[in-house]
């Protein structure tokens, strides 16, 4: 992605931190403001629209309907509205910029992504696998469950989010960097037949062979490329403000090459970083670090 092919991004904020039922990350969307994104973007030639963010609120009540969910009704509600803005900004041929805010915004980012893109790739960058449902969840934390929601498994009022048709072809969805999963989540992945490149494939492999065989695999036959990036992906020495950091995971510069390989595809149409917890950060460690990986995303170099 770069401001010759579309110089228009709407950022869209969601300081939801009811997916991970720990307070932090609901000040992310503010962290990343204040770390500049704004400025570092508009440096780049980009035209930004900053569109405010989604209130959330936090019920009396963490459980509805007799589900094991946590918060069901607020995250759909959220998730909704959020589908509907990301919808209407790229009906204006805008690219969705969006700050998290826990994981499970996915849900509304995709869905209203898919609104216009069909046929949609996906590279999802995370330290966890984000597939488990309620029969699987340990913890019942929404958070844990997006990519089962996004490729048709789980809640109703979850998968019901953007149209029963909104889902995503699992043959077109990449995970990058996992190095956490439940039993459940396991077992799903395998028969869905998701690509997952885990910490020790790219270990084995290198970013640069990773990122050249994920790219391969979303773009093609695909409208566009949605880039979805937990914070957590990143080993916590580099980026300690997340709030289910897992040691071992990539290091700086691997994060910023292969936001570098994307730029350079010119393939990615919407994008979401989240995760950001500013209660366990060091001066804005990690919300700046995902301001300048943004910048290498949207095509930022050194020369």
């Amino acid at each position: 992605m770069n401001p010759t092919i579309n110089n228009r991004i709407s950022i869209i904020g969601v300081p939801l931190d009811l997916g991970a039922d720990r307070r932090g990350v609901d000040m992310g969307p503010s962290a990343i403001r204040y770390a500049k994104v704004g400025e570092k973007l508009q440096a780049l030639g980009y035209e930004i629209d900053d569109k405010g963010d989604i209130a959330a609120n936090r019920p009396d009540s963490c459980y509805v309907d007799g589900t094991s969910l946590k918060y069901l009704d607020e995250i759909e509600r959220v998730n909704t509205e959020l589908c509907h803005m990301v919808a209407e900004e790229m009906a204006k041929a805008r690219f969705p910029l969006i700050l998290g805010g826990d994981h499970s915004i996915a849900i509304g980012t995709i869905s209203g992504v898919l609104q216009h893109k069909k046929k949609l790739g996906v590279l999802w960058f995370d330290a966890h696998g984000d597939i488990n449902t309620a029969a699987t969840s340990p913890s019942g934390n929404i958070h844990g469950m997006p990519v089962a929601v996004c490729l048709g498994r789980g809640h109703e009022r979850l998968t019901g989010v953007g149209g029963r048709a909104a889902k995503l072809d699992p043959e077109k969805f990449v995970m990058i960097g996992i190095r956490d999963l439940d039993p459940g989540e396991k077992m799903l992945l395998k028969e869905l037949g998701v690509v997952v490149y885990t910490m020790h494939e790219i270990d084995i492999m290198g970013m640069a062979k990773v990122m050249e065989e994920a790219i391969k695999i979303v773009a093609n036959g695909t409208e566009g490329v949605h880039v979805s990036f937990d914070m957590d992906v990143i080993d916590p020495l580099h980026a300690p403000g997340v709030g289910t950091p897992v040691l071992g995971g990539l290091t700086y510069r691997e994060s910023h090459l292969a936001m570098e390989l994307i730029s350079a595809a010119n393939i990615v149409t919407s994008a979401e970083f989240v995760e950001v917890n500013t209660v366990l950060d060091n001066r804005n460690q990690t919300a700046k670090m995902a301001v300048d990986l943004m910048g290498s995303l949207l095509g930022e170099r050194v020369l």
